[in-house]
């Protein structure tokens, strides 16, 4: 690094934030990873991702007893220190990923401070945030009964009853694989038709262990061990003001994912949905010296092992890219 200009700024705390800053410091640039957080960040939002939220992630590999998601964070983490990533606590405000050299303010609200940080090439991997239903108890509940993985959380819910909400083709995913593990699956839409594909729908419908509640949403949640105990349904529509009660001890929200992408969107190509378009198989985007990895380009998987590998791909190809340039 020259003249205070980075040679590859991380933005994104997350597996593929991580894992890039790991493959970036061992390669000897000095990257600097922004972490996130502070005022304002929505669960999922804030340093390490999503994983924060999770508990028990059992199909990392390499760990077969399973890890805590935060402890997966700080073991990647604390790699990426040992070789030398520099952190940074904040989130992007501004950005000029067309400058040259890049141009990035970083502002921690908490503090009240703003910089701006130059830099030759960026890795984006501010990763996707799910959405939520708006309901207070989603937050206090998250991990413990609440998700919006399936195939992430599904085998906890072995034999037990669980209700997904979503109309769409994730939705009726969702619902037939928790068919694998649970004694049954409800699954609940706010309208009364589906946006998904016929034959999803078709799928999901013909499983003895589903069970379609249309013109409902949840209302509420009460608690149970180790998960919930029961999810309150109201209706709406024709059916408004009608009210039930489910055992049931999960509560699978797919309702479909939002890119953090709001910052960089008017510069990148971006998809219709906006998850930054990437080059092939890489991770190179529409702007030279801009990187992609992880959530915020791959709304296919949204595994914390494939985000990991496409760190690895953004912090190799940043690597290649400032040699090829004479920078760094």
């Amino acid at each position: 690094m020259a003249d205070n200009v980075h040679n590859v700024l991380i933005i994104g705390s997350g597996p593929a934030g991580l894992t890039a800053a790991i493959y970036a410091a061992r390669a000897n640039l000095n990257p600097v990873c922004v972490e996130g957080g502070g005022l304002g960040s929505k669960p999922g939002e804030g340093p390490g991702g999503q994983l924060m939220m999770t508990s028990d992630v059992e199909n990392f590999p390499g760990f077969p007893e399973g890890i805590m998601g935060p402890d997966l964070i700080k073991r990647l983490r604390d790699q990426a220190e040992r070789f030398g990533t520099k952190f940074v606590t904040g989130v992007v405000s501004e950005a000029d990923l067309n400058a040259s050299p890049k141009k990035i303010t970083i502002t921690d609200e908490l503090r009240g401070e703003s910089k701006v940080h130059e830099t030759h090439a960026v890795i984006l991997a501010t990763g996707a945030s799910a959405r939520l239903l708006g309901l207070e108890k989603e937050n206090q509940f998250m991990g413990r009964g609440v998700t919006t993985c399936a195939t992430c959380d599904g085998a906890f819910y072995k034999d037990k009853a669980v209700v997904v909400v979503g109309g769409g083709d994730s939705a009726m995913e969702e619902a037939t694989f928790l068919t694998r593990y649970c004694s049954k699956v409800t699954l609940v839409h706010r309208r009364g038709e589906f946006r998904s594909s016929k034959i999803m729908y078709d799928r999901a419908v013909a499983n003895p262990k589903v069970e379609i509640k249309t013109n409902r949403t949840v209302v509420d949640m009460e608690p149970g061990k180790p998960f919930l105990s029961k999810i309150v349904l109201a209706g709406t529509n024709e059916d408004e003001g009608v009210e039930e009660s489910l055992d049931a001890q999960g509560l699978f929200i797919a309702i479909g994912h939002t890119p953090n992408t709001k910052v960089f969107r008017d510069q990148l190509k971006v998809s219709a949905n906006g998850y930054i378009e990437v080059e092939g198989a890489g991770s190179r985007t529409s702007i030279d010296g801009v990187f992609a990895a992880g959530d915020v380009h791959d709304n296919h998987y949204r595994q914390a092992i494939t985000a990991a590998g496409s760190g690895c791909k953004a912090a190799i190809d940043a690597e290649r890219w400032l040699e090829a340039n004479e920078l760094g």
